[in-house]
């Protein structure tokens, strides 16, 4: 009775509310469903040597039909930091923010400006935080340190509402050097991935482990809700250049396997994947890879996210040379915003 409670009163709320997006997160045994307020999508994604976030939205309803907002210049530049960054992810709010607020964290890295070794061993150890409340408007930037000074960096952000917790759940990659070693000039420890919680991108609990698979390094983890505890991630095995999928039925600290096989990957030579629902065909996920030696993100997708098994999407209509960031669905009123504010 308190599902159909809380179901009754969350249609109530959008009925009410026709220009709020839905936030599966805070719902997720709705998060596989259709629903018919859904409309299209918003995208957020870096360009390459171009590390401002740039907006697309759908074409109609379509998954993976994009069109490049702000006549394709970008909606968002950073100021703060190294004035770069990329990974850009939109995350929509939980608990009482939902509905009522929007995140947009990303990587503060402009590698115009350093190297790629530079930039793992004395690179920025904070995080990028945008914040809205009718993702239109972008306000708010900070650059908030997450990892102390053994960290060489704090990679690819990303963050789901974590029910359990009543907090954000925000996870980076990072790789460590002993406390002797100031200068971060010797061996480091593998890339791993951390974690801390927050209920304002504000302040972070203190950060842990999430996944450590040693020496493998991990990066560019990304958590899709399957409903009922349910849950299937994503990320890339650095060592390997391989993306791969792993399903937990029992929470997001919970036990996860690779539902495909002990060594099943999804593709290789991508990075950043990004997952997200399909607004019309019940139970149809999309997952962006982004081919970081090639063209970019190339869409894939999927009946069945639980059996970790993926098909190549037809991407005539997919913009190339997108890369690592995140697709949001949102309703009509929303769109016509996004699409009246930046033509």
């Amino acid at each position: 009775m308190r599902f159909l409670t809380s179901l009754a009163a969350f249609i109530t709320a959008v009925a009410a509310a026709p220009t709020q997006s839905l936030d599966f997160s805070a719902y997720t045994s709705l998060a596989t469903r259709t629903d018919p307020s859904l409309t299209g999508y918003l995208g957020v994604f870096f360009l390459g040597d171009k590390p401002s976030v740039y907006f697309y939205t759908s074409n109609g309803n379509n998954a993976i039909s994009l069109k490049a907002l702000n006549k394709g210049n970008p909606v968002i530049n950073p100021t703060k930091g190294t004035q770069g960054v990329r990974d850009p992810s939109i995350i929509s709010g939980g608990g009482d923010e939902e509905g009522k607020k929007w995140y947009i964290i990303g990587t503060d890295l402009n590698i115009g400006k350093t190297t790629w070794d530079a930039s793992q061993r004395t690179g920025s150890r904070g995080i990028f935080v945008w914040e809205s409340t009718d993702l239109t408007t972008w306000t708010g930037e900070r650059l908030v340190n997450v990892e102390d000074a053994t960290a060489g960096m704090v990679w690819a952000p990303d963050a789901i509402w974590d029910s359990e917790k009543s907090q954000y759940l925000v996870h980076w990659a990072s790789k460590f050097y002993p406390a002797s070693d100031t200068k971060h000039t010797g061996t480091p420890s593998a890339i791993r991935i951390r974690y801390a919680h927050t209920t304002d991108f504000k302040t972070f609990t203190a950060p842990q482990d999430y996944i450590n698979k040693s020496p493998t390094n991990i990066i560019d983890l990304n958590i899709l809700p399957l409903g009922s505890n349910v849950y299937a991630r994503f990320m890339k095995d650095e060592t390997a250049k391989t993306v791969f999928t792993e399903v937990s039925t029992n929470g997001l600290f919970g036990t996860w396997t690779r539902p495909a096989g002990a060594s099943a990957t999804i593709a290789s030579g991508v990075e950043g994947p990004a997952a997200y629902w399909d607004n019309q065909v019940s139970g149809k996920a999309h997952l962006l890879l982004d081919f970081y030696g090639s063209d970019g993100y190339r869409p894939y997708e999927s009946t069945d996210v639980k059996s970790g098994k993926w098909t190549a999407s037809d991407r005539a209509n997919f913009p190339k040379n997108l890369r690592h960031g995140s697709v949001l669905p949102v309703n009509a009123t929303v769109l016509s915003a996004l699409t009246a504010k930046w033509p």
